[in-house]
């Protein structure tokens, strides 16, 4: 082992301390340090990480003499230490030639080898791989995310994961729930992907620290911070469909620790695409001006960082028929038409406290208010909705002994007050929660880690219920995890928010209550299990890794929307099972210098317990196939290159709801084909503050044919917009350009 030490003698007044940096050892005598590597004194609970810079500070006692230094993928190093100090230390990879090679794959897409939980990291370098207008449309180029189309007319995509729709996942901002209640069909639709600095996708049971809502996994979007970020950023966007988009940031250091930020974004449609010449837009005539700002605090001497956010949103959307004027026609037979009108103010705070003289103990509290306003109108039928959120978590970390035992514990009160009317009948509610929790985590980074929750919540209208969850990762051998989980999981379901494309068809709602507290039903409750194998390998010199997942969720309880019946969408509790399996199996792998393939096959297989029996989940592709591939030329030193990015998705075929019912123009088959779709992106930066880009999503122009059922009547009894299982627009094709100072 080669160990370089650098040892000058501090005197310090009062408290002692032994400071330094954590470098990685290398052959060209630069001074690269480690950020996050663990450095305690052997045999006791004194412990702290590495700065982003490698840099630590740490107590000293004579009564510890043995200083431990350790990194992922690199050498644990013990070191004599008899007196306060400066230390500068190298530690040399465990395999210098896959560690260096990894390090450079995870500036886009990291897969974590040593996390309990099954975690995949995707970096702002990966969001420019495609036409990320928001973060509905950040998951292009990553198969563990699969992106659906909601319906015929409002061009909106959803997300799911483990074979279940988005309202399953827990959706976060910086760890505070943000898509959920009356923003869960258009959420994702509200952050423009410029904003976000990485995106946190954890498969299966999420920690209890976040909540009881995660059923199959969650997504955690951290947005860009005013404190590292430049000055100035300008991004501007416009695709054929007419769509056109600005988004502009100004980021301000203010003092020495104070750091403030303002984020402005836009974009509109006005030109009125009928590709299909069925008489309806294929997609929606839109506005949206989007403003945030961002206020950042950082002390690193006391130990105190703050976040503070202030954001106000309006967005418009008119859909329908080609030649719907809202100011003559809403609500008459002139011609269908809808508009969805949204207005929404959040703002959230974030405050983190290190103990100086504890490094391994500190607090956070997190708290949030929303208020989100929808007036919206399809045809003849009316929703809207009023959403008003606070929600606060406190959290207090330490560790047990040492710090390879640490564990997590705090309390969450949450409130949500909803006003909504469905056709003029009001269904208003008040839910309010207040829970506890306590999570416990070991970490034997060469060998076992583990983490293992539990919280107890108390909700006027879901009860008094316990969630458990449990993660744990083992290494049989250096290049490779095995991870195993279970968790609970329980929900209040808002059947409207949550299925707004039924009020686009002539479908009779129907609601079949039980007597239970939210919409007369009870809470959704599901237990997710899971296991995952990961295998890091090296071929003729170069990295690659292969991946299996298998994933399992059971429903103990779950409000089935239930669509078989072409003329009703019927509301109920579940009697029977409800099940979803899903396996994905993953194939990543370095081809030539610069050039990456990415590879996945996923198997679906989703029941539930309809009125006409056990049928797979509709409009759900019983198996994907996922190929993505990346090239980049050397980067010089001014910062120009190239990048090539191709996408190809094979869906497999899909049940769709039974529509025998209807007279033979209005019957579809059984199942839907399979089909493929490409998506292709070229970006040329020309130096570090300029670059542009150009691409086309679906180019093989593959589209759904008649996706607007009864569109000759609209007005009709055979109206239906939503069974939808592919694209309804064709080719897309688009160019923008990037401006940093």
């Amino acid at each position: 082992m080669i160990i370089f030490l650098w040892i000058i003698p501090v005197g310090l007044c009062g408290q002692d301390f032994v400071e330094g940096m954590v470098m990685e050892a290398n052959n060209e005598d630069k001074h690269i340090g480690l950020p996050g590597a663990n450095v305690y004194w052997m045999n006791s609970p004194i412990g702290t990480i590495t700065a982003d810079d490698g840099s630590f500070k740490l107590p000293y006692s004579k009564n510890f003499t043995r200083l431990i230094i350790s990194y992922v993928g690199f050498q644990t190093d013990t070191l004599s230490v008899n007196n306060p100090q400066m230390i500068h230390h190298w530690l040399k990879p465990s395999n210098e030639l896959e560690e260096v090679v990894v390090s450079q794959k995870r500036d886009a897409l990291q897969k974590t080898f040593f996390s309990a939980q099954n975690v995949v990291t995707v970096n702002s370098a990966e969001l420019l791989k495609a036409a990320c207008c928001n973060l509905a449309e950040s998951f292009e180029t990553n198969p563990s995310i699969d992106v659906n189309y909601s319906d015929a007319l409002t061009g909106t995509k959803q997300i799911q994961m483990l074979g279940l729709t988005s309202p399953y996942l827990l959706i976060t901002q910086e760890n505070i729930p943000m898509v959920r209640g009356a923003s869960q069909t258009f959420g994702l639709t509200y952050t423009p992907g410029t904003w976000i600095e990485s995106i946190q996708i954890s498969k299966g049971a999420g920690s209890v620290v976040n909540g009881y809502e995660s059923i199959s996994g969650q997504i955690n979007t951290e947005l860009l911070k005013p404190f590292t970020e430049t000055p100035l950023f300008l991004n501007a966007y416009v695709n054929r469909n007419g769509r056109i988009e600005i988004n502009t940031h100004l980021n301000h250091k203010l003092s020495e620790k104070w750091s403030s930020g303002l984020f402005i974004h836009g974009n509109g449609r006005n030109t009125k695409v009928d590709e299909n010449d069925d008489g309806f837009l294929d997609v929606p005539l839109a506005s949206q001006i989007n403003i945030l700002n961002r206020w950042q605090y950082q002390d690193v001497e006391k130990g105190w960082v703050s976040f503070i956010n202030i954001r106000a949103l309006k967005d418009e959307k008119q859909l329908g028929q080609v030649n719907f004027n809202p100011l003559t026609d809403k609500f008459t037979t002139n011609a269908w038409g809808s508009e969805i009108n949204t207005r929404r103010f959040d703002t959230s705070m974030k405050l983190g406290y290190v103990f100086p003289s504890l490094p391994f103990q500190s607090f956070g509290f997190q708290t949030s208010y929303s208020y989100h306003k929808q007036d919206s109108y399809f045809g003849f039928n009316q929703y809207d909705i009023r959403h008003e959120s606070v929600y606060s978590n406190f959290i207090f970390n330490s560790i047990l002994g040492d710090t390879r035992n640490k564990f997590k514990t705090g309390i969450t009160y949450a409130y949500d007050g909803y006003e909504e009317e469905v056709n003029l009948e009001d269904y208003r509610r008040v839910d309010t929660s207040i829970g506890a929790f306590f999570e416990y985590s070991y970490d034997q980074l060469d060998k076992v880690s583990l983490t293992a929750g539990i919280r107890i919540d108390a909700h006027n209208r879901l009860g008094t219920f316990v969630s458990p969850r449990f993660h744990i990762r083992y290494t049989p051998w250096p290049t490779a995890s095995i991870r195993g989980s279970f968790g609970r999981g329980r929900r209040a379901a808002n059947i409207f928010a949550e299925n707004q494309q039924m009020f686009a068809s002539s479908r009779e709602i129907v609601l079949r209550p039980n007597g239970g507290e939210v919409y007369g039903f009870d809470p959704e409750d599901a237990w997710n299990y899971g296991m995952s194998f990961l295998q890091r390998f090296t071929l003729f010199n170069r990295l690659g890794n292969i991946s299996a997942d298998f994933y399992r969720t059971d429903f103990v309880n779950q409000i089935v929307v239930d669509w078989e019946n072409p003329r009703q969408v019927q509301f109920s509790n579940l009697d029977g099972k409800s099940y979803a399996n899903s396996l994905q199996l993953e194939f990543n792998y370095e081809i030539l210098d610069g050039l990456d393939l990415r590879t996945a096959y996923k198997y679906y297989d989703v029941k539930t317990e309809y009125s006409t029996g056990l049928l797979q989940k509709p409009i759900q592709p019983e198996q994907r196939f996922f190929l993505n591939l990346g090239y980049e030329t050397p980067l010089k030193e001014n910062g120009a290159q190239w990048r090539f990015d191709y996408t190809f998705n094979r869906i497999g075929r899909q049940r769709l709801p039974d529509t025998s019912d209807n007279p033979e123009a209005f019957r579809l088959s059984e199942f839907s084909s399979a089909y493929s779709l490409m998506n292709a992106q070229i970006t040329k930066s020309f130096n570090n503050s300029f670059e542009i880009y150009a691409g086309a999503e679906n180019i093989t122009n593959f589209r759904q044919e008649n996706p607007v059922l009864g569109s000759q009547d609209p007005f009709g009894p055979y109206f239906d917009t939503t069974i939808v299982f592919a694209p309804v627009l064709g080719s897309m094709y688009y160019a923008g350009f990037r401006f940093k100072l």
